[in-house]
């Protein structure tokens, strides 16, 4: 059956699914900071169980300067990380900006949770990337996995060449413009078209940083060549890519592969400058019902005495019989 890149990746990752429940999404990496985890980690402690899968949990602090002073929420804040960390065994990494971290930590194919604010940069690598909040970042430090409804798929395709001057962030204008800030709500967007894998990697990832601002759920490029050389040449994890060639060869779109949505647009049509978002487009996505239907995570008890983060524990013999069966090498898996 012909599937999208953005199926392929999700139904590799899918422990279980049953009808009219949230799909059991297995994450491959969770990136964690000093704002997101704090009431995570205060709820490991009351259940007296520790993080699932450590290896796979990065924690992030962007490097802090001494001219800077920082707030006594900050500080506070960070000395909690040092904490958690040091009694659930975790390491920090800190880097003075936290998108040179992700080639580290990433490779296409991959699932990804993190903080709603870099999440969409990450489907510029061929990742399925999701922005979570402190609700759900329990579930994944617990679990090593999410409770979540699939998203439906859109595809935006651009083709064409871009006029002189022109770069990605004139691509983000226009389709603003085009789309509406709510025109792509419930969606997971893959972004495709000659003028799209024209772009370079950064110019990917602005592409993809749009996705939140016209209401999808994220963004994902298909990996290609470029994407393969920019890990190859900033990142240290490329063996355990090689590793995974067979997997890895079959991340793109199959050419039946069916969308909710299709977008097409003619890259001649951008051009420089701002650009408004006409009224009709407006009244259009608010009056649309499907437009309006937003595609979120379960908060409510999915089973009877249980919520979420609970629910998952219960499962953690399936949780762990699907690691065992996965056909592909997990992110610093021993």
């Amino acid at each position: 059956m012909a599937q999208t890149v953005f199926d392929k990746i999700w139904n590799e990752h899918v422990v279980s699914s049953n009808a009219g429940f949230p799909d059991t999404l297995y994450i491959d990496v969770h990136l964690i900071n000093k704002i997101t985890s704090l009431a995570a980690f205060e709820g490991l402690r009351k259940r007296h169980i520790p993080v699932y899968r450590p290896k796979q949990t990065i924690v992030i602090t962007e490097k802090s300067f001494q001219h800077i002073p920082i707030s006594e929420l900050s500080r506070f804040q960070l000395d909690m990380l040092t904490r958690n960390c040091n009694d659930f065994g975790l390491n920090k990494t800190e880097h003075t900006r936290l998108d040179q971290l992700f080639p580290y930590v990433s490779y296409p194919g991959q699932t990804i949770v993190c903080d709603k604010q870099f999440s969409d940069i990450l489907g510029a690598l061929g990742v399925i990337a999701i922005g979570i909040n402190e609700l759900h970042v329990e579930e994944v430090l617990a679990t090593q996995c999410m409770l979540i409804h699939k998203p439906k798929r859109m595809k935006i395709e651009v083709n064409g060449k871009l006029a002189k001057g022109l770069e990605a962030k004139d691509i983000n204008r226009y389709l603003l413009s085009e789309i509406s800030a709510d025109g792509a709500s419930g969606y997971f967007i893959e972004y495709a078209g000659n003028t799209i894998l024209n772009l370079e990697i950064e110019g990917r990832m602005t592409i993809c940083k749009m996705s939140r601002e016209i209401g999808a759920f994220g963004g994902i490029i298909a990996p290609d060549e470029k994407t393969f050389a920019y890990i190859q040449k900033n990142s240290s994890i490329m063996e355990s890519v090689n590793q995974d060639s067979a997997y890895q060869s079959e991340l793109f779109s199959d050419d039946s592969a069916v969308y909710d949505e299709v977008l097409e647009f003619d890259a001649e049509d951008i051009g420089p400058g701002n650009y408004g978002i006409g009224v009709s487009k407006l009244i259009q996505s608010k009056s649309n019902p499907q437009n309006t239907e937003k595609i979120a995570f379960d908060t409510s008890a999915i089973l009877s005495g249980y919520n979420d983060t609970d629910y998952l524990l219960s499962r953690l013999e399936n949780i762990e019989e699907f690691e065992h069966s996965k056909n592909y090498k997990i992110f610093n898996e021993d």
